[in-house]
């Protein structure tokens, strides 16, 4: 159904490139207004531009809160509103076990994937406490289920969850609802970057079609379809979900 997000003004985090890109073109497909925020500014603006006349840019590491206090500030003057927060920015590498991750790689995936939905739920929370609007996060199977070799990403998107779970509880007196998208593959440049990191890149491509029952690793249309979803009024009574969007990947007993 067309309009599912008709009038509404989302704030999308890491939304330059990858799922973000094709959930912005998903919101506006469906009638929303967009502010793009992304490290890389001038990819932001092209994505904005592309988008259409009432979506913005901002460039912001999402990991500092002054950043991100003058991004929603500058949303907040240019749109008067903000009916929701994709929580979309994040990085996936290193690719490596715990004893092998160095503390500045740690504290650097923790920055961006973590403590960001720390800084917009700070500096969004009141306007969407005044339209009852919207907060999603973009998790991954891999916090529900592990992955080698990884043990930084998984950690991160294993406490996302959880903090999906715990914000979804403190904020629905306020009528804001909080929830998680899983993906498991999906082809984006962050996921490329991470199969040229594994000890064999040349069977890495085979491995991720073969994961998922229902059939090749997707393209991030199918997690955008899925984001307008949760945040349309189709789900309104839906908050702490953790959606998994993976063509069965995590299904019986796969290796």
């Amino acid at each position: 159904m067309p309009d599912e997000l008709s009038g509404k003004i989302i704030v999308l985090t890491g939304g330059a490139d990858g799922i973000g890109y094709e959930c912005a073109v998903a919101y506006v497909r469906e009638g929303a207004a967009v502010a793009v925020l992304d490290r890389d500014g001038e990819k932001a603006a092209q994505v904005a531009a592309e988008l259409g006349t009432n979506c913005i840019a901002a460039q912001a590491d999402v990991g500092e809160g002054s950043a991100v206090r003058a991004a929603i500030r500058s949303v907040l003057e240019h749109y008067g509103k903000l009916d929701a927060v994709h929580n979309n920015a994040g990085i996936a590498s290193p690719s490596k076990p715990l004893d092998q991750t160095t503390e500045q790689e740690w504290d650097e995936l923790v920055r961006i994937n973590i403590k960001s939905v720390y800084w917009t739920t700070r500096f969004a929370l009141d306007a969407l406490t005044a339209s009852q609007g919207s907060i999603l996060n973009t998790a991954s199977m891999v916090g529900l289920i592990g992955q080698e070799n990884h043990a930084a990403y998984v950690a991160s998107k294993g406490a996302l969850i959880a903090l999906t779970k715990a914000m979804a509880l403190d904020y629905a007196p306020k009528g804001i609802r909080v929830n998680a998208i899983c993906p498991a593959g999906v082809w984006t440049p962050m996921l490329e970057k991470w199969c040229s990191e594994q000890p064999d890149p040349s069977r890495i491509r085979q491995y991720l079609d073969d994961i998922h029952p229902l059939g090749a690793c997707p393209r991030g249309d199918v997690i955008g379809d899925a984001a307008v979803f949760l945040l349309s009024q189709r789900a309104r009574f839906i908050t702490g979900c953790i959606l998994p969007v993976s063509g069965g990947a995590e299904l019986g007993y796969r290796r």
